[in-house]
């Protein structure tokens, strides 16, 4: 395996940065506090709505529309970025609909893929049901 980087910090302290690691944790820090500054305008083209939960799906987080107030489905990569006084995290896509956003469950009758359209949101393209990744419900918090 390759590391993205390696260094020595202001202690004398080697660390090497791993590829597609992520920690998280709950502790404060000043970084968590900041604003994600947000500058898409919302548009039902831009901004599909699934059609297995009540939210429209933002494939970017960067891409999170500044003028839309309801559930949004948005990358885990989301979390990088996550204000707790900007917004509110509603749930995952998930079979249990700990979100309480779900609408529909897929059968057979639905194509061969109903499993994956379950196990996480789904739009249309072109007419056709496509599963996203797996999706973070959030909501902006009223500033």
């Amino acid at each position: 395996m390759e590391a993205a980087g390696c260094g020595v910090d202001e202690n004398g302290k080697k660390f090497i940065k791993v590829k597609s690691v992520r920690w998280f944790t709950n502790m404060d820090f000043a970084e968590r506090h900041e604003d994600l500054v947000l500058h898409r305008k919302y548009n039902p083209e831009d901004y599909p709505h699934f059609d297995n939960y009540d939210a429209i799906n933002v494939d970017k987080t960067s891409d999170i529309p500044a003028d839309y107030d309801g559930p949004m489905g948005v990358p885990i990569t989301f979390l990088d970025k996550y204000n707790p006084e900007q917004f509110e995290i509603l749930g995952i896509t998930d079979r249990d609909n700990n979100s309480g956003l779900k609408t529909k469950t897929y059968s057979r009758k639905d194509g061969p893929n109903y499993s994956d359209l379950n196990r996480r949101g789904a739009v249309k393209i072109d007419g056709k049901l496509t599963p996203t990744y797996a999706r973070l419900f959030i909501r902006k918090l009223a500033s």
